[in-house]
């Protein structure tokens, strides 16, 4: 009986806790950038693309977790919801299931690539599924941005992640980064570089390829509590904002791709791997960084 009180005692906390963001806000916009590694039993690219075997039951469960926190946003006083599926082909996310009345972002390429449609106007920016960066030696799948050809992104002497690189395109907005899922070092590494911001943690690395993970429901559960938290203290956040002009040093494991790179006048190639680049702003370093990893000559439309 008395854990029965207390618990509903905290509800009513939590409840007078939203009530009062809803009140402060009398709009309340969140904008969710959602990936695929982070999400809870992926272990393997059999469950991140088209070719994979548990890859159509997946988009079911991001999907799911994106809802997740959809959900406890507008419970907490969310008004308007933009959605990035920002994974692979960018055509993850089963939009029939997501609610009426959210947007959403797919395919590529966009001029803010993960983040495209992040402006001014946004109160509070959601990670969901993101996963650890290439520099670090632990995490699932752990990469930044491209796991086929970079080893490395460091804007003004630092590793980034996704998440860290994300938030920081939000921070030239003026737009904190308030809740972030992923396995435990994607969670712990964003929240170190980044600073204060919840953290959901639906499964715990054992190695790039492995995990101790939370079932499906048990990590949408997991997304609501920390997103709640997060939208009823949105005030307390602040953006991540890099000192401008923004140095950009990229790693990329072949050598002829930096010998190209080397050939613009505004790239230094500072060694065999890895040029350097002076972005006047956040947008500038990301159209950069998705030009490099994204351009062929063989395009066709």
């Amino acid at each position: 009986m008395i854990f029965r009180h207390l618990f509903v005692v905290l509800f009513v906390l939590v409840a007078a806790d939203c009530s009062l963001a809803q009140d402060q806000h009398e709009t309340l916009k969140i904008y969710i950038s959602a990936d695929m590694e982070g999400l809870a039993g992926v272990v393997t690219d059999a469950q991140l693309g088209p070719g994979g075997f548990e890859y159509e039951r997946f988009r079911e469960f991001m999907t799911a977790e994106v809802n997740a926190a959809i959900d406890a946003a507008r419970a907490a006083g969310a008004t308007e919801i933009l959605v990035s599926d920002s994974h692979g082909n960018g055509q993850n996310l089963l939009i029939d299931r997501l609610p009426n009345d959210v947007m959403i972002v797919r395919s590529w390429p966009r001029e803010l690539s993960m983040m495209d449609g992040i402006d001014e106007s946004f109160d509070g920016v959601i990670f969901i599924g993101y996963h650890a960066s290439t520099a670090n030696t632990r995490g699932v799948r752990a990469h930044t941005m491209s796991s086929a050809n970079v080893t490395d992104l460091r804007l003004n002497g630092k590793s980034m992640s996704e998440g860290s690189l994300n938030a920081a395109i939000a921070g030239q907005f003026g737009v904190p980064v308030i809740m972030i899922s992923g396995d435990d070092v994607a969670v712990a590494e964003t929240q170190v570089i980044v600073g204060d911001m919840e953290g959901a943690v639906v499964k715990w690395a054992r190695g790039f390829h492995s995990a101790k993970t939370l079932t499906p429901e048990a990590a949408q559960e997991v997304i609501r509590t920390r997103t709640a938290s997060a939208v009823s203290r949105i005030d307390e956040f602040e953006p991540y904002v890099l000192e401008t002009p923004v140095e950009v040093e990229l790693s990329l494991k072949h050598y002829q791709p930096v010998e190209l790179l080397g050939y613009l006048p505004n790239v230094e190639r500072i060694n065999s791997h890895t040029i350097r680049f002076n972005a006047e702003d956040m947008t500038e370093v990301i159209r950069f960084l998705t030009f490099i990893l994204d351009y062929r000559v063989d395009l066709q439309p």
